[in-house]
């Protein structure tokens, strides 16, 4: 759970830093999401070290494996949590301080929602909610020039970051990174700092768009 938990971080990451691109110009961000599918006159990404276009294949095998490995993992653990404790507590008293901890599994089923909307929207049917899918950048601006798509993804994406401010610094720790307080201080700040950085990266351009700054 901890490693697929950060091998999604890390696309999280790479995915708003393709997203800035809005900021450079519409011809970068087209050319960006057109690279990653290899439909560009360099080959794409990795080419020539693999066949053009077949980057994008590859790396969506690798994050769905890892979004229904952590699934399994998650399923796996409740299972074994709640062999363990047995039908009821006698006593209960919460060990987790943050809300964030406390809500991870709805929390994940949640983002589980929101990502195949997410899909649909940009990947699987491509304009469905407007814009052309050969031009990927009109997609955006015809979806972020509607307040409620913002407010929705500003909601979700808060749901998100909550996710990853605990997943990141359970996942260090179940690696085996947390063996101090000062480590431990370290990683939940870390945790933070990635969660603020990824809800501002990705809310940052939908905003843009929606009050007109992109256009």
């Amino acid at each position: 759970m901890a490693v697929t938990g950060l091998i999604m971080i890390a696309f999280l990451l790479f995915h708003m830093y393709g997203n800035l691109k809005m900021f450079v110009g519409f011809e970068a961000f087209d050319h960006y999401a057109h690279w990653l599918k290899g439909a560009t006159e360099d080959g794409g990404m990795l080419y020539p070290i693999i066949m053009q276009g077949q980057f994008i294949w590859i790396f969506r095998f690798v994050m769905v494996l890892a979004v229904l490995l952590h699934i399994w993992s998650a399923y796996t653990l409740s299972r074994q949590s709640i062999a363990v404790r047995g039908p009821k507590y006698v006593n209960d008293k919460r060990q987790a301080q943050t809300y964030s901890a406390r809500t991870m599994r709805w929390g994940g089923v949640i983002v589980l929602a929101f990502l195949i909307f997410h899909l649909i929207q940009f990947t699987i049917v491509p304009g469905s909610f407007g814009g052309n899918g050969a031009e990927p950048h009109t997609m955006v601006l015809v979806g972020f020039q509607q307040w409620w798509m913002v407010a929705l993804y500003a909601v979700c994406m808060v749901l998100v970051c909550m996710h990853i401010r605990h997943g990141f610094w359970s996942a260090f720790t179940t690696l085996g990174a947390n063996t101090s307080p000062n480590a431990r201080k370290w990683l939940n700040f870390l945790a933070i700092v990635v969660a603020v950085a990824l809800f501002v990266g990705f809310m940052i351009m939908p905003v843009a768009v929606l009050f007109g700054v992109i256009s």
